[in-house]
């Protein structure tokens, strides 16, 4: 299987926010942030894996700022590190207010995907190239998250 570079399956999307999206005061609702982070995540794993993936898990995601009704949110999607059939993408959410142009680091989250074949069960992923620093220092978070999660399996 041939490795692939994190810029191939990147992804940046963005959506203007709509009234059905809040509640009534006007703030966006987290969970349509948390359905627009899965989506971009969901499209970097099936770039990456070209197959059908799941999402096996999010690790932590915090809101740092409010979004409301008619702000901008981009979201940013990259791989950090692929195990055998794993996945682990990160994701930053931004938020702009498109009148004062004022953008906001919304939230990030880190989100686990597994790579499934035809028949629902796991299938290897392409080994990742790190060709930065920036996406060394990233792999190297991950695989430290990688970890806690196994030891915090370990106590269940």
């Amino acid at each position: 299987m041939e490795s692939k570079r994190v810029c191939d399956s990147m992804v940046v999307l963005s959506h203007v926010m709509q009234p059905q999206d809040a509640n009534p005061a006007g703030n966006i609702h987290g969970g349509v942030i948390m359905k627009l982070i899965d989506n971009a995540a969901g499209v970097v794993a099936i770039r990456h894996a070209r197959s059908n993936v799941v999402t096996a898990s999010i690790d932590r995601l915090d809101f740092h700022y409010p979004v409301y009704v008619g702000d901008l949110v981009t979201l940013t999607a990259s791989l950090n590190s692929v195990g055998r059939s794993s996945m682990e993408i990160g994701v930053r959410v931004e938020s702009e207010d498109m009148t004062s142009g004022k953008i906001q680091h919304t939230a990030s989250a880190y989100l686990t995907f597994v790579a499934l074949n035809e028949n629902g069960r796991a299938r290897d992923v392409a080994p990742l190239i790190l060709e930065s620093e920036e996406e060394l220092r990233r792999h190297h978070n991950s695989q430290q998250r990688s970890a806690q999660r196994a030891r915090e399996r370990c106590r269940e």
